[in-house]
């Protein structure tokens, strides 16, 4: 099911999420670091910086550096791909599914917010 949102109306409900977000005192991702949780969750994998960084057309430093942040809140793992030593696979966390599903609840009351 397709909802139609306006312009003001999608931006009144990307404010009210991350506000309400913020107030949940949870992880203050950043538009990277949240792009590439929502991707490693939502898209198929394998996830690798590689793939990441060219998926989002952003560098593959940039992608690291967000990593580090992701990893370091325990919100994704990396570990060595055991088919090419020199890739590294970027994978999903419990405490990741918790977060974003946590995250989803705000969205969803910042929707019928608007209603």
């Amino acid at each position: 099911m397709a909802v139609k949102l306006g312009k003001k109306q999608a931006l009144a409900l990307w404010r009210a999420a991350l506000g309400d977000s913020l107030r949940a005192k949870g992880a203050d991702l950043s538009g990277r670091q949240m792009a590439i949780l929502l991707t490693v969750f939502m898209m198929p994998p394998p996830h690798t910086v590689r793939g990441l960084a060219a998926g989002l057309a952003i560098s593959k430093p940039a992608v690291t550096r967000a990593l580090d942040s992701l990893s370091g809140l325990g919100l994704l793992r990396r570990k060595p791909d055991p088919d090419d030593k020199r890739s590294v696979l970027v994978e999903r966390t419990v405490k990741g599914s918790v977060y974003l599903n946590d995250f989803a609840d705000i969205v969803v009351r910042a929707g019928q917010k608007l209603d």
